[in-house]
């Protein structure tokens, strides 16, 4: 009796293991680069693989840790990652070879879509007097790292009110180095392009006065005009200590693209689900509070992936 049981069981496993088999073969197996563990690029890259992940049972989804947007644009032309969280404007650059990429451009990507507002702020220390962006005339400025999107912000910012470095005491400090350097009055102005509220700027306004400087009218229509990647918004009062008010600026998205190769049904699929669970997204991170399907769309200038087409003319967002 106990041999027919033992001989029952293994026909049945042996029966069983071309399904397990095909299950494990057919899964999609695809790896998504995101930004540093510490920033927000990892932490909401890993909600939405989450998602992924649970209600999509024949795909699996990796999130990666990275160096953020060029190194991720890299990572996707060279087939080491299918997905991949960039900031729309060095997405630009990588779509027409210029600026970041100038004489690399990079093809073979698509968007699903933008996730949420990096806004580009401009603080300005209460002391200094100064009260728009034509006042850094002559200021100590950052405009944060070197080579960095940020760097390339501020000059195209410049440029809409007939600026450049050249009229400016430029200097290349990160976030935290030009808090501190502000807050020693080695600074009167510096760049940020981040998520607000951005830590940096917080803790700055709570050791010392400073403003926001808007960036708006004619000169921030100019700028969009001339780069279509930004988008106008507010960074709403109240956000850092002693800004009360709320402040025209503009912002480039944090983005959500793929490659191009994947095939329409499976990121018609990617797209619908996460759209689908927004709420969980939003729980799993404040940032996810902040997407939905008709902000999705704007602010993309590169060609949309056919699966996310399908889904936003789908649900009327396009």
């Amino acid at each position: 009796m106990k041999k027919t049981k033992v001989l029952v069981s293994a026909v049945l496993t042996l029966l069983a293991m071309p399904a397990l088999l095909s299950s494990c073969f057919l899964r999609k197996n695809f790896v998504m680069a995101t930004g540093g563990a510490s920033g927000t690029y990892y932490p909401l890259g890993t909600a939405i693989a989450g998602i992924w992940n649970y209600s999509l049972g024949d795909m699996s989804v990796k999130v990666m840790a990275t160096g953020a947007s060029v190194e991720n644009i890299r990572l996707l032309a060279k087939g080491e990652a299918q997905l991949a969280i960039v900031q729309n404007d060095v997405l630009d650059y990588a779509w027409n070879g210029t600026d970041l990429f100038e004489g690399e451009k990079i093809e073979g990507i698509q968007a699903i879509g933008t996730l949420y507002p990096e806004v580009v702020q401009i603080a300005a220390s209460a002391s200094s007097g100064i009260e728009d962006v034509s006042g850094l005339r002559g200021r100590r400025v950052s405009v944060g790292d070197e080579e960095s999107g940020v760097e390339l912000n501020a000059k195209q910012i410049l440029e809409g009110y007939g600026l450049s470095f050249a009229d400016i005491e430029k200097h290349n400090f990160s976030f935290k180095e030009s808090a501190d350097a502000m807050s020693a009055g080695m600074l009167d102005a510096c760049f940020i392009t981040a998520g607000v509220p951005n830590a940096a700027l917080q803790e700055l306004a709570s050791a010392s006065d400073i403003v926001l400087i808007p960036v708006s009218g004619a000169e921030a229509k100019a700028v969009c005009t001339g780069h279509p990647f930004y988008t106008k918004t507010v960074i709403p009062g109240g956000t850092y200590r002693g800004s009360d008010g709320d402040v025209q600026a503009l912002s480039v998205k944090a983005t959500l693209v793929v490659s191009a190769s994947l095939s329409e049904d499976t990121v018609y699929r990617m797209t619908r689900t996460l759209f689908e669970n927004l709420e969980k997204l939003g729980a799993a991170h404040p940032k996810g509070r902040d997407v939905s399907a008709p902000a999705a769309i704007s602010g993309v200038t590169i060609y949309f992936h056919p699966g996310a087409v399908r889904y936003y003319r789908e649900c009327g967002a396009m």
